[in-house]
């Protein structure tokens, strides 16, 4: 069993708010976590697609009643939009901290009900399929992702046909279930486009054009797209500076696994070869460090002028800006650009990620680490 990073939060946060409601994508982790919780605590679990533990909310304040002294937790609680009123009741009339633990896959209406009927009564929490601190081998993470089951299948073969199945399962079943009626072999086409614009800046009249569709309809299958935690756009870092911006977001496929796997890349050995091998490399280090929403102290940002000064992730922390620039190489040589840009910005906080092993400053600001290593330094850095 590899133990999850965010478990101790989800503890804290039972610790102080009567409902806690854990989202992210299917097969990330959140059932096989939320039970062991559950072995540390008295409680109950129901599976909202099972009928029969449906059934068992036929009368919900009743069943919550009749267990109000344990632990609730509730899956795939998307299913059941109208028991987020009850909850609020509920929680209303018997205050205490810890009460229910919801899981929900990816769902707009999932957050849309809960915060309209739970307001200041819920904490929420984003989990992620593993991330690099929580598995030994980067480099079989890189390839494969982060899901579960296609990180820990017995060969690459097995981890592929997972995430393919995966990929088939989404788009067949999990998207209808959401009440979204897109064709899932359209929808699919377009997330293959995504991926072949990963690391890039959104053109959504080009994609538009290419795909068939008018922009509003691309723009309505990004959002779902990002809104299920398949995709992220990184915003440009718009700073009052006389410099002409580039203002369109980048985009990125989340888990690389599902990148690879959208673009045919089934061996490391493939990857190597393959045109996307630099974009996919900054995709996976910019998910590791921004994944899960587990700081909410950054926001994170890219910053590119049309006079060619760049940076790969720009932080805005309480602490000032941090610039990281990725590299995958042994011997990184940041571009003038990336120089032009710190000045720009006023950035006296630099770090270059690079595959390596060793820690060493390139000058007064800028140093040069592994990626092990930065994100222990960004959550000190920027720690309340």
């Amino acid at each position: 069993m590899i133990k999850r990073e965010i478990a101790s939060t989800i503890e804290e946060y039972l610790d102080i708010f009567p409902v806690v409601c854990l989202v992210g994508p299917r097969q990330a982790g959140k059932t096989t976590l939320a039970k062991m919780i559950s072995e540390s605590k008295d409680s109950i679990y129901l599976d909202l697609e099972q009928s029969e533990d449906l059934l068992k909310l036929t009368e919900p304040k009743l069943f919550f009643s009749e267990f109000k002294h344990r632990l609730i937790i509730l899956d795939e609680v998307q299913r059941m939009p109208g028991l987020f009123a009850v909850l609020r009741g509920y929680v209303d009339t018997n205050p205490g901290a810890g009460r229910f633990l919801l899981l929900g896959s990816a769902s707009p209406d999932l957050l849309k009900q809960s915060s309209e009927t739970l307001a200041g009564r819920i904490g929420y929490l984003e989990i992620t399929p593993f991330n690099c601190r929580e598995i030994d081998e980067l480099q079989k993470h890189w390839l494969r992702g982060g899901f579960p089951r296609a990180y820990l299948a017995a060969s690459e073969k097995a981890g592929f046909i997972w995430l393919k199945a995966f990929i088939g399962t989404f788009l067949q079943r999990d998207i209808p279930n959401l009440g979204i009626n897109i064709p899932a072999l359209q929808l699919e086409q377009f997330w293959e486009m995504v991926a072949h614009s990963h690391g890039q800046c959104w053109n959504a009249s080009k994609i538009a054009a290419n795909f068939g569709i008018s922009a509003v309809t691309v723009k309505r299958y990004l959002s779902l797209l990002e809104s299920c935690y398949m995709i992220r756009q990184l915003p440009p870092f718009t700073a009052n500076t006389k410099k002409r911006l580039v203002k369109t977001p980048k985009v990125y496929i989340r888990d690389s696994g599902l990148l690879h796997t959208l673009l045919r890349i089934n061996s490391f050995e493939r990857l190597m070869g393959h045109p996307i091998l630099g974009a996919s490399y900054e995709g996976w280090i910019i998910e590791q460090i921004c994944g899960g929403g587990a700081n909410t102290n950054i926001t994170p940002y890219f910053y590119r002028t049309h006079a060619g000064a760049e940076i790969d992730l720009v932080l805005d922390t309480p602490s000032g800006l941090i610039a990281i620039e990725i590299k995958r190489s042994l011997t990184p040589k940041p571009t003038r650009g990336f120089y032009s840009a710190l000045d720009e910005l006023n950035c006296n906080q630099a770090y270059i990620v690079y595959p390596g092993d060793d820690i060493y400053k390139l000058n007064s600001r800028t140093s040069v680490l592994p990626l092990q290593h930065l994100i222990p330094l960004l959550r000190e850095s920027v720690s309340p």
